[in-house]
């Protein structure tokens, strides 16, 4: 049987430590949004500014670890999700995230920021925006081999993906710049249109009914064309066509 290893003593309470300052920095910024301070965040949590920069290094650190949480949080909304319930479910998502406008704004901002390439949350909002992309390409792709969805190759199905967390991202910064706007009501009939083009791409043409055959015929199926032939005549069928071919 393997061994469990327990932290103890300094090593699991640093552990501690930074899951209350984490808990602490959320509430801040979910609150106060980017303009939080550490020096708030220090004052909560009952240590010094810089206390926090030995656990996260600087601001930039602390703000990931916030954001790592919070988004490691909402996971829970696609428990079970399977295809095209994954993306049904984000407006539910997008509602549980007005409830904490800061944090959004904390996301925004910081992911805006770090298209600078010298930014130091660069290489944290890259590979954070490619997992989530890549998320929703898992997704995509098992909705089309289920066949909730018309068939796409990779290429399209990245595209696809990208518009509706672009949709999603724009529409959350127009209702911080104006809480007013229904956001999730917007958010779900745009997505609606989506999918439902999605979906109808993926509707199966039901075959055409077989003319009946007349007295003393023989109905012949060869791959998209049905022959009939009666005695002395032949009917032929392909792609919308008719063709009767007498004999002699």
């Amino acid at each position: 049987m393997a061994k469990v290893v327990i932290p103890r003593g300094p090593y699991q309470k640093g552990i501690r430590r930074r899951r209350e300052i984490v808990d602490a920095a959320s509430r801040i910024f979910a609150r106060y949004g980017y303009g939080g301070s550490l020096r708030q965040i220090a004052n909560d949590v009952g240590v010094t500014p810089a206390a926090l920069a030995r656990h996260f290094g600087n601001k930039y650190g602390l703000l990931q670890a916030v954001l790592n949480h919070w988004e490691d949080d909402d996971d829970h909304h696609f428990e079970g999700a399977q295809g095209l319930e994954y993306f049904r479910r984000l407006p539910g998502l997008m509602n549980y995230h007005t409830t904490e406008p800061g944090l959004i704004e904390l996301l925004l901002t910081l992911s805006t920021e770090a298209t600078d390439p010298q930014h130091p949350a660069r290489d944290w909002a890259v590979e954070r925006y490619q997992g989530v992309v890549n998320k929703g390409i898992r997704y995509l792709r098992e909705a089309t081999e289920l066949g909730e969805v018309g068939p796409m190759d990779d290429e399209q199905i990245e595209i696809e993906t990208r518009g509706v967390f672009a949709l999603m991202d724009g529409m959350q910064l127009q209702w911080l710049l104006d809480p007013s706007l229904p956001v999730v009501h917007m958010f779900e009939a745009q997505l609606a249109k989506i999918l439902e083009r999605w979906v109808r791409d993926a509707t199966v043409r039901e075959p055409r009914p077989l003319p009946a055959p007349v007295d003393g015929a023989t109905v012949i199926e060869p791959d998209g064309v049905t022959v009939i032939e009666p005695d002395g005549v032949t009917v032929i069928e392909p792609d919308g066509v008719t063709v009767i071919e007498q004999d002699g």
